[in-house]
């Protein structure tokens, strides 16, 4: 069986965390590993440091302080088109294809501030149209042989949330939200990690560091994503929950997929 393992982790900064990429190479061995909110401008990209990773093949596009994506591969890997989202050319989504035709795309999409309201939250408009352009995008363009990763910065399902109830009208789980992440995700895409944990059961990748015990309150969000083609097949998955404790780690814990390509 030919199977290929993608890994996704919110890094909140390469350059202040990349003593942390040997520990989840060593615990979840992926052949793809993408990275979200790289910080860090092009020219400033650290590859020497990537590439001793043992992920020679190396995709990014980046910016100074804010966002940023990369696609560390074992494989080779080709990049491939992508978008420049509601114009604005803020690094969220960068595309590669590798040798066997697979092509995965790493998405970080905008967080949305604090008021669910796009007449008086920016922020929240742009993350409203991301989403809806993104939906219209690959109902044009139905991706075959193709992984969609990322932080997508919402929480679709009931408990993807600590509490349904509670967060409806939090930005991450309310409804304009999570009905267009699913319209998204209807155009050609299957949520890879619900595929092994039914929807009946909570799950999450990110606590927020103002919980000061993060695991007894258990307060989390499934913000991070992997979601396939139906012509490709999800075998395993793993959710490195432990990353959360790791010094100076993420507020998000990294998600791998094996699939059969």
């Amino acid at each position: 069986m030919n199977t290929i393992r993608i890994a996704t982790w919110n890094i909140n900064s390469l350059r202040l965390r990349l003593k942390l990429l040997p520990g989840l190479i060593e615990a979840m061995r992926p052949d793809v590993l993408c990275l979200q909110e790289t910080k860090v401008p092009d020219d400033l990209f650290p590859m020497e440091d990537v590439q001793a990773l043992g992920l020679p093949h190396v995709l990014h596009w980046g910016m100074k302080g804010y966002n940023g994506v990369a696609i560390f591969s074992r494989l080779p890997i080709t990049r491939a088109d992508a978008p420049e989202w509601c114009d604005k050319g803020d690094c969220r989504h960068i595309a590669g294809t590798l040798d066997s035709g697979v092509t995965i795309h790493n998405f970080y999409v905008p967080a949305g501030g604090d008021v669910p309201d796009r007449d008086v939250n920016p922020k929240f408009g742009h993350k409203l149209d991301f989403i809806a352009q993104a939906r219209a995008h690959f109902a044009a363009n139905r991706p075959q042989r193709s992984v969609l990763v990322g932080d997508l910065n919402i929480a679709p399902l009931e408990h993807d949330v600590w509490s349904h109830k509670q967060l409806l009208d939090v930005v991450s789980h309310t409804p304009v939200e999570t009905e267009g992440l699913l319209a998204w995700q209807a155009e050609g895409w299957h949520d890879a990690v619900r595929q092994f944990v039914p929807p009946s059961e909570k799950l999450y990748t990110w606590w927020s560091y103002r919980n000061r015990d993060w695991r007894a309150s258990n307060r989390g969000r499934r913000l991070d994503h992997v979601w396939t083609t139906p012509d490709l097949t999800p075998v395993s998955h793993e959710i490195l929950v432990d990353a959360r404790d790791w010094v100076q780690s993420s507020d998000h814990v990294p998600v791998c997929v094996e699939v059969q390509i």
